[in-house]
């Protein structure tokens, strides 16, 4: 059997990005779902569509569409990790696998087309391949070059795989939309020339389009005419790094599992270290008897060695417990899987051993390990309209809050903060010139000029400035827990200034400018 070397095998997915978090998140892959990015539906599931939910609608749109539509932020790493199986498995059956995206494989149909006596046999080696892994739904199409293979695959229809006859790709592809190859700039323009589909686009000359459209208008013209020059190009499979321990009878202690664990994690560290490798952040997944899952990814400061990897096996499994605690449910399976990883060279200690922060690392890692995972925090700023809000303290070796910079926090405290903020505040006492307790009315005006303030009960002192009052409102539309107070700023008599907050209950000291 002779076959073009460049025929190519596309497997598509439909929905992966859907099918991969609903898995994660254990929902119904029949329920009406969409994932959004910035505000957009990124993508969405069939019943979300039937709703009339589709892609690049706005999430309120969406949502006023399909009332009962569940909505998860799209995660790409998830996307991608949660298809490398699919992926591995793929590769098991035919060897030299391309990952176009998460979702979608192309792969040269010489090799399987040989072995499985013909292209058609290989989609079916194929689709049984993924179907095993619980992805249905999935599509093979083969044509000449991956472009009009991948549009085969999406055009398959109910049939679980579409053919294209060598050379006849072209003909294929010519009632396509000629926004496949070209960016929405080019399309609105070639729209206007009258140029609406592909076969449209590959009938105009050569060379006024490469004058016209440049490089880019070039690459999609030899698209659109079939003539594709690029060729699959088959990753190289990453090693596995990842142990799993499946134990039988299932263990129902903390202390337990992670002593039987002990040689499994010292075995992943010493796998990367074989190839030069530290991990700086890993994924602990443990099943249990019942058949719950726990996932949970960590991160290090520097790197994990085995001590570090059980620590968090016991940190995952006990909680806020201790390490004999017994387990709700026993244990069957528990699985590390590197998420990130660096050279070792990165990473090597100085030519006069390690300095000051690696002492501190060490101390601090042995007390965590002593005490438990929150027992040593280091602090961040988070986000919050009021000041103790923002101070978030993060266990040592976890990432910090992403800086709330561009969030939008209407009525936040711009900069220069106050450097001593009371995360337990202080009572004030604000009085005006005759005595009387200044007060604000519900427009947000101060009821006399304040003369003199004390704090906590102690000695008033003059006020020498202040400015203010500014409102802070949230959940201004729930009644019932709608909050609002007013902030204030005072100079004292020593050239002092606080930030004070008015509430319900009255003043109060959120912060000092010392």
């Amino acid at each position: 059997m002779s076959v073009d070397p460049g025929r190519t095998i596309v497997l598509w997915c439909p929905d992966w990005p859907v099918l991969a978090a609903g898995r994660e998140h254990g929902l119904d892959p029949v329920a009406p779902m969409a994932l959004i990015e910035a505000g957009l539906v990124f993508a969405c599931s069939a019943a979300a569509r039937r709703d009339g939910v589709a892609r690049g609608l706005k999430l309120r749109e969406a949502q006023y569409r399909s009332p009962d539509l569940i909505v998860l932020d799209y995660d790409v790493a998830l996307d991608a990790r949660m298809f490398e199986p699919v992926v591995r498995a793929v590769e098991a059956t035919v060897p030299g696998v391309q990952l176009v995206r998460p979702g979608t494989l192309a792969m040269r149909a010489r090799g399987p087309a040989r072995y499985y006596g013909g292209e058609d046999a290989a989609a079916e080696a194929l689709l049984a391949t993924v179907a095993e892994l619980g992805v249905d739904g999935a599509r093979v199409g083969v044509a000449d070059g991956p472009f009009a293979a991948e549009q085969a695959a999406r055009a398959a229809g109910a049939s679980p795989f579409l053919i294209v006859p060598p050379g006849a790709s072209a003909r294929f592809i010519a009632p396509l939309p000629v926004g496949l190859v070209v960016d929405a700039r080019t399309n609105i323009l070639l729209s206007r020339l009258g140029v609406r589909t592909l076969g449209e686009l590959a009938a105009l000359p050569d060379a006024d389009v490469r004058r016209r459209f440049g490089a880019a208008g070039a690459f999609a013209h030899e698209r659109a005419a079939g003539r594709e020059h690029s060729r699959v190009v088959a990753r190289t499979p990453p090693p596995e790094f990842e142990v799993e321990q499946h134990f039988e009878p299932p263990l129902d202690r903390v202390d337990q599992l992670a002593f039987a664990f002990r040689m499994r994690a010292e075995e992943f560290i010493d796998r990367m270290r074989a190839v030069r490798l530290v991990c700086t952040a890993l994924r602990i997944e443990l099943d249990d008897e019942r058949g719950g899952h726990s996932s949970r990814s960590w991160l290090h400061p520097r790197w994990f060695t085995p001590a570090d990897v059980v620590d968090r096996v016991r940190w995952q499994l006990q909680g806020a417990g201790t390490a004999d605690d017994g387990l709700a449910s026993p244990i069957v399976r528990l699985r590390v899987v590197p998420e990130r990883v660096d050279s070792t060279g990165n990473h090597e200690e100085g030519l006069w051993g390690g300095g000051p922060d690696e002492r501190v690392h060490h101390g601090l890692t042995r007390v965590q390990s002593m005490l438990g995972h929150e027992a040593v925090v280091t602090a961040a700023i988070g986000g919050g309209r009021m000041l103790a809000d923002r101070q978030v303290l993060v266990p040592w070796g976890d990432r910090a809050p992403e800086r709330p910079n561009d969030a939008p926090w209407p009525g936040s405290l711009p900069a220069l903060a106050p450097a001593s903020v009371f995360r337990e505040r202080l009572p004030i006492t604000l009085l005006d010139a005759s005595g009387t307790s200044v007060a604000i009315d519900a427009r947000g005006t101060i009821s006399s000029p304040p003369e003199r303030f004390a704090v906590g009960g102690g000695r008033a002192t003059p006020v020498r400035a202040w400015a203010g009052p500014w409102p802070v409102v949230e959940r201004w539309w729930d009644a019932e827990h709608a909050k609002r107070v007013h902030r204030f700023q005072v100079v004292d008599d020593d050239g002092c200034a606080w930030l004070l907050v008015r509430d319900a209950d009255g003043w109060w000291a959120e912060a000092r400018y010392d």
